[in-house]
């Protein structure tokens, strides 16, 4: 498809910079798929749409401040994404002007406390790192490194807890799972409470999550790779919920991707750590998913393909008109919908 077909104008005021004091108190766009009809409500009213028969999947994940800012052996200036820890103190990263860093170029950050060398050069500005430093590499990442918020968010969070869920557990991502930052230990306490199950999967979030979508039509769209892991007790949980014709609902795209990456692999939930490079867009058949709760998207984003395969494409255009309209706050720290329903034909 053209990605043309999934843009829509936003205006950049509607693009949140900070998030809601109350992490519940956002607004809540609640939308039938089935009968196409969305209405809108504040997102503490989840709670009234929850229940024995749901099993709400969460990513666990937590993010690293995983943007370093240094220097290069040459003496000019460098930016440093961690994206992907690929063994020991080997990670996948982005890396800003990359041209410059090549084959075992160094780069150093703070006061040298930690460097380091590239050992693989790669495409669109992809290096291998292999980094060197005392100690322990989180405690003086924590130290030296930034929370990496995506561009259109123009200052750092006066507090780093500000981008991750009241959930982050498993360090390693280089983005939050937004669509959870809306839970509260409270809220989530309350669906406990009403009988809901919560289960936590957990992928770590790198490019292929964010990263723009370059070519023209998606069928020549390739995700880059992101790890993902799915306990045997979350497995288990699942497969029964499956069984038992219980409502799996996945909290954010990541989620999703990690849910229908291994249902569609293994036919069933299956106990794994693994890549996946999983892209879902119309014309994919959901086999894992049966409702979500998500953010608003960036236009041409694989994030709105991926909403669109689920209510389909004119319905999620029509939704983020309306959401427009209402001036809904979008992406990160913005407002959410919660999409439920049987699918209906686009």
């Amino acid at each position: 498809m053209d990605i043309s077909l999934f843009d829509f104008d936003l205006p950049e005021e509607l693009i949140a910079q900070s998030p809601e004091k109350q992490r519940d108190a956002c607004r809540l766009l609640l939308i039938d798929r089935e009968h196409r009809t969305y209405q809108d409500r504040v997102f503490s009213d989840i709670i009234d749409f929850l229940g024995p028969n749901d099993v709400l999947v969460r990513n666990n994940t937590r993010v690293i401040p995983a943007r370093l800012i240094g220097k290069k052996d040459s003496g000019g200036a460098v930016e440093v994404l961690l994206l992907k820890n690929l063994h020991g103190d080997v990670w996948e990263c982005l890396v800003g002007h990359a041209r410059s860093v090549r084959l075992d170029s160094i780069c150093y950050f703070g006061n040298g406390e930690l460097s380091c060398t590239c050992i693989g050069v790669y495409e669109e500005g992809i290096r291998h790192m292999e980094f060197h430093y005392e100690g322990i590499f989180l405690e003086v990442l924590e130290a030296l490194g930034q929370m990496p918020l995506p561009p259109y968010i123009k200052k750092q969070c006066s507090n780093k807890e500000d981008y991750q869920t009241v959930y982050a557990k498993v360090p390693g991502s280089a983005a939050a799972p937004t669509a959870g930052f809306h839970f509260t230990e409270e809220l989530l306490g309350k669906i406990q409470a009403k009988g809901a199950q919560i289960v936590d999967i957990t992928l770590d979030i790198g490019l292929g999550t964010f990263r723009p979508v370059k070519v023209n039509d998606t069928k020549d769209h390739v995700m880059h790779s992101e790890c993902y892991e799915m306990s045997a007790s979350a497995a288990e949980i699942l497969n029964k919920a499956k069984t038992e014709g219980k409502r799996i609902i996945a909290v954010g795209t990541t989620s999703v991707r990690t849910l229908e990456a291994n249902m569609s692999k293994y036919g069933m939930f299956t106990p794994t750590r693994e890549d996946t490079r999983i892209f879902i867009s119309p014309g994919y058949k959901y086999q894992a998913v049966d409702a979500l709760i998500t953010n608003f998207h960036l236009p041409k984003s694989t994030l709105i393909m991926l909403v669109s395969a689920f209510m389909g494409r004119e319905f999620t255009l029509e939704c983020y008109r309306h959401a427009v309209e209402e001036r809904y706050r979008f992406f990160s720290f913005g407002d959410s919908m919660f999409i439920y329903g049987k699918p209906s034909e686009d």
